[in-house]
């Protein structure tokens, strides 16, 4: 593991730079602490730093945890203090002694070195000699289409559309409940997925059987908006800076939510009453419910509608490229994960014990 910066490489850290009072008041106020600092607290700099930088709610909050909890492992020093041989330990351990995920310590690892390069103004050298957590190779759970019919069929309302769209577009469970009106074109049948993983955008397929009921429903969603404008609301959140560019945008049609919640909140920087798009937990509970009343053995999930998107169309003959783009993929090795659970392969091999059954020999 190790990061490469533009710059020059900083040593091992083994003479840090001297800790300022307002330092270590912010290290302190990592822990929950009251602080008298007359300046933010290390986390307040690191959540500026990532809105800075237009990262994700998620990556916000999880940057902000990671950095707590290693500053905690570390006995509440200030990270100015610590250095490469802190983060290998502190990596180390949630591979040895607490067995995360692969995924989850790099993407401690990622945070981290946000935190030094981004926060600190410091990056980090290599960070060699590390204990990997163990990343284990698992196939996707990929329904065939008569199960995935069978799923759907058990779901109503809104958390149907909503796995449907995961199932036809290849959508990943927030794009499909954070999709704009704007950003569903009709006309070409397409979806324009803004902001995904990475924070990239991507145009993907709208299936021609979704667009009546999709219609349908933005008709009920636009006559709930202009409910919400007649009493004083009817904003949502707008990306970036936007909604102080355009101060009215928040509340025009086209960028209101395509599954917007059924509740309003109050936003607790502006005052305003907004309606933010539909909880992921609602879609995920109606899908759980759907799989075990459909019958379905297999740990199915919302996530598993994504891979039976990519598997079938690989199956139906659509090149490795083209998923690639549709699934936001920023390589095609993610991608090449669905040419393992093809339907061909294992099933296309006749058992010897079946051949001795016909007399017939193998291929």
């Amino acid at each position: 593991m190790h990061e490469n910066s533009p710059g020059s490489r900083a040593p091992e850290q083994s003479s840090p730079r001297p800790v300022s009072e307002h330092d270590r008041g912010t290290a302190r106020s990592t822990g929950g602490a009251g602080t008298d600092s007359p300046g933010p607290s290390l986390l307040e700099r690191v959540r500026s730093a990532v809105r800075t930088r237009h990262y994700s709610p998620r990556t916000e909050e999880a940057y902000v945890g990671w950095v707590r909890r290693f500053v905690r492992f570390h006995g509440r020093r200030h990270p100015a203090e610590l250095g490469v041989g802190e983060v290998r330990r502190f990596l180390s351990a949630l591979a040895v002694g607490q067995g995360v995920s692969a995924s989850t310590q790099s993407q401690a690892l990622s945070a981290i070195l946000f935190l030094y390069r981004e926060v600190l103004g410091r990056p980090l050298s290599r960070i060699d000699g590390v204990v990997r957590a163990k990343r284990p190779k698992r196939l996707p759970v990929v329904l065939s289409r008569s199960e995935v019919a069978r799923v759907l069929k058990q779901i109503d309302g809104t958390p149907q559309l909503v796995a449907a769209l995961l199932y036809g577009s290849g959508l990943r469970l927030l794009e499909a409940v954070s999709l704009r009106v704007k950003d569903v074109d009709f006309r070409d049948a397409r979806l324009l997925v803004r902001g995904g993983k990475g924070d990239r955008d991507r145009v993907t397929v709208l299936p021609t059987g979704l667009a009546t009921p999709l219609q349908q429903h933005l008709r009920r969603v636009r006559r709930l908006h202009a409910r919400d404008i007649a009493r004083g609301a009817g904003r949502v959140a707008l990306p970036g800076a936007l909604g102080r560019k355009y101060p009215g945008a928040g509340r025009e049609w086209g960028w209101q939510w395509v599954f917007p919640a059924t509740k309003l909140y109050t936003d607790a920087r502006t005052g305003e009453r907004r309606r933010h798009h539909l909880h992921e937990s609602a879609v995920q509970r109606a899908v759980r419910e759907g799989v075990l009343r459909a019958g379905i053995t297999q740990r199915a999930s919302c996530h598993t509608f994504r891979h039976s998107f990519a598997t079938h169309l690989l199956e139906a003959g659509y090149d490795i490229r083209t998923v690639q783009e549709l699934l936001g993929h920023r390589d095609v090795r993610p991608t090449m994960i669905y040419t393992h659970v093809l339907n061909r392969g294992a099933r296309a091999v006749v058992s010897p014990l079946d051949q001795a059954a016909t007399g017939e020999p193998g291929g």
